[in-house]
């Protein structure tokens, strides 16, 4: 039987011994600003084939490589203007670029397809550790694939439990949703493939052009394309606009609303954050569900909220989450 996984603090001696796990084909859970990834290394056969494994993902989805320095974007990927200009001016951060890739990424971490997204991730200990290392890392979120990503290192723990020996801890998540994801294959025609924290219209003045908005294309070039995924066991609902009449019929589900409503008292009512300020709700999310996933609820009823911006994101995950 596996061990079960332990959890290090972010000392130098921590991460040094860390990273000569993931030299040696290792796995290690690791903290970001959007999610906790599962890293291996990203040019290893053996170590990519662990992380699908470990996870339980299918080999149709590819993953996201994690640079810890711009110099390193023309060793996995073949770079363009167009990337060239998103990646100075939103990395590190949570953005993800879909490119043509190089021979050291092998077609195990890209669904045997010829590109590779990429992201220099914002968190400094995951940097420091890619450093370290000395190998691109990939690593999608550290959870069994398909259900809620994790956002704290004890969601790691619970979730992957044996599957992951080691556990990063950096504390919560300050973004809480997965990365943006632009594809640039073909810079003349810049496409947002998933949303997240970096927006749509901040991709489209960056780069001068429009961008198209999030599509699903006939080959899954990156993660996060699934049409149910992020998804609690019990079922989610959404709604426009949630009531506290209604939650009061509805006593045996759960009510997530986006802000606290006034006079809320009920035992089922619940919110992502009290004012309503949409990029704290979405740091809270995935936590939330995971909450009233535990708490033996028939059903999560969530407010979808409205609007551009981050609310593309938060709607993206919901809708994907409350799909059957």
């Amino acid at each position: 039987m596996a061990a079960t996984a332990r959890t290090y603090r972010g000392t130098p001696r921590n991460l040094a011994m860390l990273a000569g796990r993931l030299r040696r084909g290792g796995l290690v859970a690791v903290p970001t600003e959007t999610v906790y990834g599962l890293a291996g290394d990203a040019t290893s056969r053996s170590a990519c084939l662990r992380i699908f494994a470990a996870k339980g993902r299918p080999a149709s989805d590819p993953l996201i490589v994690h640079i810890a320095a711009l110099r390193d974007l023309a060793r996995v990927a073949v770079p363009n203007a167009a990337a060239s200009r998103l990646a100075r001016m939103f990395w590190p951060g949570p953005l993800t670029i879909v490119l043509p890739k190089t021979g050291l990424v092998p077609d195990e971490a890209t669904a045997n397809l010829p590109s590779v997204a990429v992201r220099m991730p914002a968190h400094p200990l995951f940097r420091r550790l890619i450093r370290l290392s000395g190998v691109p890392l990939a690593a999608p979120s550290a959870n069994a694939f398909g259900y809620v990503s994790p956002t704290t290192a004890a969601h790691v723990q619970r979730g992957l439990g044996r599957g992951v020996r080691h556990i990063l801890d950096g504390g919560p998540s300050s973004i809480g949703l997965e990365s943006t994801i632009v594809d640039l294959r073909d810079p003349g025609r810049p496409a947002i493939l998933r949303p997240g924290a970096i927006t749509r219209r901040e991709i489209a003045r960056a780069l001068g052009t429009s961008v198209a908005r999030p599509r699903r294309p006939a080959a899954r070039v990156a993660p996060g394309q699934m049409a149910r995924h992020y998804s609690p066991r019990t079922p989610v609902v959404l709604h426009g606009r949630l009531t506290l009449r209604a939650a009061a019929r509805g006593r045996g589900d759960a009510w997530l609303f986006l802000s606290r409503p006034p006079g809320a008292r009920a035992a089922n009512v619940f919110w992502l954050d009290s004012g309503g300020d949409l990029r704290r709700a979405a740091r809270r999310l995935f936590a939330a569900l995971r909450e009233l996933d535990d708490a033996g609820f028939r059903r999560i009823h969530v407010e979808r909220p409205a609007g551009p911006g981050i609310a593309e994101a938060l709607r993206d995950r919901l809708a994907r989450a409350a799909a059957r």
